[in-house]
């Protein structure tokens, strides 16, 4: 019962990404070519809503599920592994049309060769988690 929740959430989380047409090819097509606003207001919303939701768990001590207070472990300042990072991220997010959480959107919407998508992020998971201790962190 613990997990309905969780793919409710998931679900609901789907259907509002398929509304907004945040999972759309062409939407994401026409945010790269700076053609349209409509991601960046999605995005930037999104960053909003972290950054209260961020304050708000700092400043009302607010507790976890289990009752534990949260704690959010302060980031190093700026540094260069987090530009490369997010380039390697947009780079892979503009080639495939998709960053991983609509993936399993378009899966769900019929649109079956990102099945290899999938594939390969998870390859890239599972390589990242076999060298991870030999990268400069």
């Amino acid at each position: 019962m613990k997990l309905l929740k969780y793919v409710l959430v998931g679900f609901m989380f789907g259907i509002v990404l398929t509304k907004a047409e945040a999972v759309s090819w062409y939407r994401i097509y026409e945010m790269f070519h700076f053609q349209s606003f409509h991601m960046y207001g999605i995005i930037m919303t999104a960053i909003v809503t972290g950054v209260v939701g961020v304050f708000l768990i700092k400043k009302q001590n607010l507790k976890d599920i289990n009752g534990n207070v949260i704690y959010i472990m302060p980031k190093e300042k700026g540094n260069i592994r987090y530009w490369i990072g997010g380039i390697i991220f947009g780079l892979g997010w503009a080639m495939i049309g998709a960053c991983p959480g609509p993936i399993f959107i378009m899966l769900g919407a019929g649109f079956m060769a990102m099945g290899v998508v999938l594939i390969g992020a998870l390859f890239g998971t599972f390589l990242y988690g076999l060298i991870k201790n030999k990268l400069p962190h």
